[in-house]
């Protein structure tokens, strides 16, 4: 499933995040790649283990938790620490696909959904498309600052070549309770209309049979 969340950062978030990004320093990219990636890489990324880091990570990831759409269709069980990565004039992200398993010792976890969060406006640059294949061919992402794209870790993906200006987004890997993203696909579209169900008809026989059969698919697919 490839999902667009609109408004996952307000503006007040938005100028905190571009603020600090101006302050804290910026690394080669290729340093997080695995080897096959490490040869289509070539973009920026926030070091870590700083005060600036922690405080990023915290805004953006207390931002993803609160959003009702993101917790449906992600259904998240372990998170990786984000990733701010920073693309200029000439830079890109050939094809690849994301790294199987991150982490390291006992913090080791499957990926099974990539998110990107966009920081910055599509009119700040040229080019820096994220363009995932999926079933039905390529899909082009670049969404207004402060909107992020789900979409399953095993998508192929890249970033189109920067030709102006700056790119700036946060990207966000997941281990999901749910492993197959067929099953989340599904339970998602179900947890949308149980919760419309659950507003306008609470009490209707039909409500129940549908948060019932939400409840227990979960149930049957967790691997929690």
């Amino acid at each position: 499933m490839l999902l667009q969340l609109e408004n996952v950062l307000d503006a007040t978030k938005l100028t905190n995040i571009r603020e600090m990004l101006t302050k804290v320093t910026f690394v080669n990219g290729k340093h997080s790649a695995g080897h096959a990636a490490n040869r289509v890489k070539n973009n920026e990324e926030m070091k870590q283990g700083t005060q600036q880091a922690e405080y990023l990570d915290h805004l953006l990831m207390g931002s993803l938790a609160e959003n009702a759409d993101f917790r449906s269709s992600a259904l998240p069980y372990r998170v990786a620490q984000p990733v701010f990565a920073r693309y200029t004039q000439g830079m890109q992200y050939g094809n690849h696909v994301d790294d199987p398993i991150m982490g390291g010792g006992a913090e080791k976890f499957r990926t099974d959904v990539s998110i990107t969060v966009f920081l910055n406006e599509p009119e700040d640059y040229d080019g820096g498309e994220l363009i995932i294949s999926t079933s039905f061919g390529e899909k082009a992402v670049k969404l207004p600052a402060g909107s992020a794209v789900i979409y399953p870790s095993s998508s192929i993906h890249r970033v189109a070549e920067i030709t102006r200006g700056e790119r700036l987004a946060a990207i966000v890997w997941l281990q999901s309770m749910v492993r197959d993203p067929a099953q989340r696909e599904l339970l998602y579209e179900l947890d949308q209309a149980r919760n419309t169900l659950l507003t306008s008809k609470p009490d209707a026989p039909e409500t129940k049979q549908v948060d019932h059969s939400y409840v227990n698919l979960l149930r049957m697919w967790s691997e929690v």
